[in-house]
């Protein structure tokens, strides 16, 4: 029987999804924006408020859904999982109590503390602005500064580094935000391990490093990516070879201890690392793929997607995960001004013919009648996959002509300086 999964979502890591799944399943999304990537692969697409969960259940009745897949954070801190499960729709998933995992930073810090999950920094929350910008100015270093909700990748400033602490006391009072986590500023390379989790089986991916960062050299404001690499191992060069087993396990358990002590996570556990000179650190957690790293997961994954829902929904073990010995690198065109002011509504062209061998996955677009316009967030990405990262960031690089006006892209991403600049950075930080 052919399986009819709905996606929730209408984003990069939407179309990755919906490319992993198209082929197996009856396949239907909903967003909030019409993807034109994903709208050539669905039978159906529902334009709607993709965090509002009687609108969603609605559209998997209408087309008697039997799984789903929620891709954005957002739908999840709307309990959007928790009403597709009680419609008896199977969803790939937390629900909105065990997204908190990633939607409320404070309560992330604590669990970690109270769970005595490794890899924790230390740290401090605050329900008060002024008695945070209190510590800000007693703390004998650097710090993180983190509003505890969800910010789409931009809420984090980093003293030291970004701003100072005046700069960040301006920000914080500024900003609306009333529950703020203040830690440690971890220093190293930051990777990040996706699992599939369900039924307290837990089934992990290659490890991907993300670029925050707007432009070239690591400069400008955090962004929600601007780009992604992995290696045909599962490990990075930067985890060097004596390293990387070492760096990569101890990433793996921490993921492990994570869903040890959650109660019946189901869905994707993203651990976002920091490879120090003391050993592995928890930047976060997200409880869904990230954007773009499902993009450089989904293409090498060769174990059917479908078969791991199937597998979560039927109360079975996971099946093992079986991934190309291919690199990747992904690399993202965004809205000019993106992300402190970008330009939304341009229309934009893309020479889809252009593309070659690399994969085209459009993101915060809206197709309309007369073409393709920006949002004010990333528009969409190309990912190169090959043997080796530098073969894969041939292909990227080379079909990035598909970029029309009005937009940008950090070129750096996978290239060999840049990669060279990480292991120089963690040879430092292992003296």
């Amino acid at each position: 029987m052919t399986e009819t999964v709905l996606l929730v979502g209408g984003g990069g890591r939407e179309h990755a999804i919906a490319r992993s799944l198209a082929d197996d399943t009856d396949l239907y999304a909903c967003a909030s924006n019409r993807n034109p990537g994903i709208a050539r692969l669905a039978e159906g697409v529902e334009q709607l408020d993709e965090t509002d969960p009687e609108a969603v259940v609605a559209y998997a009745e209408s087309v008697d859904a039997d799984l789903a897949v929620v891709g954005p954070e957002a739908p999840l801190a709307a309990g959007v999982a928790d009403a597709l499960d009680d419609a008896g729709v199977y969803a790939f998933g937390p629900h909105a109590e065990q997204a908190r995992i990633e939607t409320d930073k404070a309560f992330q810090r604590r669990f970690m503390r109270e769970e005595g999950i490794p890899g924790c920094p230390d740290f401090e929350t605050f329900d008060d602005v002024e008695a945070a910008c209190e510590y800000l100015d007693d703390y004998d270093g650097d710090l993180a500064v983190k509003p505890a909700g969800l910010t789409g990748g931009k809420g984090v400033r980093v003293t030291g580094d970004q701003v100072t602490k005046e700069e960040a006391k301006a920000y914080l009072r500024e900003s609306g935000h009333d529950r703020i986590v203040l830690e440690e500023r971890l220093v190293g390379e930051e990777f990040t391990v996706q699992a599939f989790v369900a039924n307290g089986d837990l089934q992990i991916s290659p490890a991907v490093q993300d670029h925050k960062r707007a432009y070239e050299g690591d400069e400008g404001p955090n962004t929600g990516g601007m780009g992604s690499y992995s290696d045909a191992d599962f490990a990075l060069p930067f985890m060097t070879d004596e390293d990387s087993d070492e760096d990569y396990g101890e990433a793996v358990s921490i993921l492990e201890a994570t869903v040890d002590a959650l109660d019946d996570y189901k869905g994707v556990l993203y651990g976002q690392f920091m490879l120090t000179a003391e050993g592995v650190k928890v930047v976060e957690f997200n409880a869904r793929f990230g954007d773009p790293e499902a993009m450089n997961t989904l293409p090498v994954l060769e174990t059917d997607l479908v078969d791991v829902l199937v597998a979560a929904r039927e109360g079975e073990p996971l099946p093992e995960l079986v991934f190309s010995a291919e690199a990747t690198v992904c690399k993202y065109a965004v809205p000019a001004g993106y992300p402190e002011d970008p330009e939304g509504g341009v229309k934009v062209s893309v020479d889809e013919d252009s593309v070659g061998e690399a994969l085209l996955f459009y993101a915060s677009v809206d197709e309309r009648d007369d073409g393709i316009y920006t949002t004010t967030s990333r528009s969409f990405a190309v990912v190169g996959v090959a043997d080796t990262i530098a073969e894969a960031e041939e292909i990227a690089e080379g079909t990035l002509s598909a970029v029309g006006d009005g937009l940008r892209v950090r070129h750096d991403i996978g290239t060999e300086d840049l990669l060279q600049r990480r292991l120089d950075h963690v040879a430092e930080l292992r003296g």
